[in-house]
């Protein structure tokens, strides 16, 4: 179920605008009747049933013993070579009435690096690598002036995410657009209400949706100043303190992400956004069993397509597939909401592909779409079954679709995959202009202030510097202790030569029953590296046999390092 961290979008389902328990705020389904004239975008059993602003200078080790395995990061961007350059200062709130992206409703043109991003994923199929060579030096300079995350990497070209979720803006607002909208009239309130703390909670929420979907981490800046102003405006508010949780699990803070969900919950025990978020923080923290725990807690106190989701994945996650599919059979079966049913269908769907159930893929991918035929996750998973099929040209279509409306990491790493996998002529440089792409975006979510280590240890182990990658996967690892986290130092430190030190990783990695095709492949071309031949031989078969499509390039070494063994 992957790209769903938190990485890779599981929606609190219509509940998008107004915060749990708000008082005092107008709810959004209000505030969105009066859209403002000017544009001013500122910046272990089965679970139950599932069911402007006031004053603009007012800041608005291997050998351990290993857990069942959690999700990846969430949305957790990709990427490499290029150094990353310091964080610029933070972006204040915009005050509606002065903003300087007025004319940019989708959130680009108040900074040069987003618009740099999306100009260049749009005239892709035109620029080359002097375009692009430009695009990341402009990038480059951009950021000294200066988290999804969204797009967290898969299974087949990185890692799946926990649940890329969206804790308080409904999907269907995601999905049409009306994100924008809402985020607009939600500025015109505040600026005749500006003590309005429950309307700043939802508009900082807003802020991380429009990152995590739109793939601009200069929103997170400006989430954190409208949260900051609702809990200065009443502090202790836990709607404005589980959106601190969110915002942090979202910049891949899961410290700081479990610190603000557990101040929630100590001033709501029923909140969903929190309970939600504190699964998410634990997982990532490699606290698996915790992370159990803590999804039973919610789903007896507030059952519903947010905690069935989670609950679902981390049974996932222990090799629990018969589980994790009759959850969200169940969820799928009572949602009636369109948000609702494109994501608990695309969930669906990406655990059919993790098991190499293409026709099933499908099925729900089109259910999703059917219901929403804008919903990204289920067109990326669609083009991804695609390839997996054998189905090229129609994969790179859909994924040069998604790419062209939001070029976040994981859809540019595997439409610059499947280009070096077709091979025609230019397909290498397309490819080299995806990863590009990646670089130049990693760059702006680290300055941004998100933490992409571990995506960037997976992108530049296979398109990039091995030392970058490397590096990266240490300083990953030391800050946690995931299946995720040891699959991309093991991986790294194989592409550096040192699979004997890489092994202990490898195996743990693989140890819990998580059903990945990708750290089998992992694990089977490092046991072969290391003369463990009858070990390499069975991990890459059960990669295969698994899913065997699991990626355009990786499946194809695997095949034949699996006929090396024999």
């Amino acid at each position: 179920m992957s790209p769903r961290t938190n990485d890779n979008a599981t929606p609190d389902a219509e509940r998008a605008t107004p915060d749990e328990n708000t008082v005092g705020a107008t709810p959004a389904e209000k505030t969105a009747e009066a859209a403002p004239a000017e544009e001013t975008t500122a910046g272990p059993e089965a679970p139950s049933t599932p069911a402007g602003p006031a004053d603009p200078s007012t800041p608005a080790g291997p050998d351990a013993p290993v857990t069942p395995a959690g999700p990846a990061d969430p949305s957790t961007p990709a990427g490499p070579d290029a150094p990353v350059t310091p964080a610029g200062p933070a972006d204040p709130v915009t005050v509606p009435g002065a903003d300087t992206r007025a004319e940019d409703p989708v959130g680009d043109g108040g900074d040069e690096r987003v618009a740099a991003v999306r100009r260049v994923s749009q005239a892709q199929r035109r620029w080359r690598a002097a375009q692009l060579g430009f695009c990341a030096a402009a990038l480059a300079v951009a950021m000294t002036a200066g988290a999804v995350v969204l797009g967290a990497l898969r299974d087949g070209a990185t890692t799946p995410a926990v649940a890329a979720v969206s804790n308080g803006v409904s999907p269907q607002l995601l999905a049409s657009g009306d994100l924008d909208a809402s985020v607009l009239s939600l500025q015109a309130h505040l600026r005749s209400q500006p003590k309005d703390f429950g309307g700043w909670s939802t508009l900082g929420l807003a802020y991380v949706e429009q990152a995590r979907t739109k793939g601009d981490p200069s929103r997170y800046p400006q989430a954190r100043k409208a949260l900051d102003r609702a809990l200065k405006l009443r502090p202790d508010y836990d709607p404005a303190l589980a959106g601190r949780a969110a915002l942090a699990a979202a910049r891949h803070d899961f410290t700081g992400a479990l610190k603000y969900a557990d101040l929630a919950l100590k001033q709501n025990p029923y909140s969903e956004r929190a309970l939600s978020s504190r699964i998410d923080a634990l997982v990532e923290l490699g606290r698996y069993d915790e992370a159990s725990k803590a999804a039973d807690l919610a789903d007896s106190r507030r059952p519903g397509v947010p905690v069935f989701t989670r609950y679902a994945y981390v049974h996932e996650l222990r090799g629990d597939v018969k589980t994790a599919r009759r959850v969200l059979e169940q969820a799928l079966a009572t949602a009636t909401s369109r948000g609702d049913i494109s994501y608990v269908a695309s969930a669906l769907g990406q655990l059919a592909w993790n098991q190499g159930d293409y026709d099933s893929a499908l099925t729900y991918y089109a259910r999703a779409l059917a219901a929403d035929d804008t919903y990204l996750p289920a067109l990326e998973g669609r083009a991804r079954t695609q390839a997996s099929m054998g189905d090229r040209a129609a994969a790179i279509k859909g994924m040069e679709l998604v790419v062209q409306r939001y070029p976040l990491p994981q859809p540019l790493v595997e439409l610059g995959e499947l280009y070096e996998a077709r091979g025609a002529a230019g397909d290498a440089q397309k490819a080299r202009d995806q990863y590009t792409l990646v670089n130049a975006w990693i760059s702006l979510a680290h300055a941004y202030g998100v933490n992409a280590d571990l995506d960037t240890a997976l992108a530049a182990a296979d398109h990039g510097d091995h030392e970058a990658a490397l590096t990266a996967a240490r300083a990953e690892w030391a800050r946690r202790h995931t299946v995720h986290t040891a699959d991309a130092l093991a991986w790294a430190l194989h592409v550096s030569g040192r699979d004997a030190e890489a092994l202990p990783y490898a195996r743990r990695a693989t140890a819990t029953g998580y059903h990945s095709a990708s750290f089998l492949y992992h694990l089977g071309v490092i046991e072969k590296a290391t003369g463990h031949t009858d070990k390499a031989r069975t991990a890459l078969k059960a990669a295969l046999d698994l899913n065997p499509g699991f990626s355009p390039l990786g499946t194809r070494e695997a095949r034949k390092a699996l006929e090396a063994t024999k």
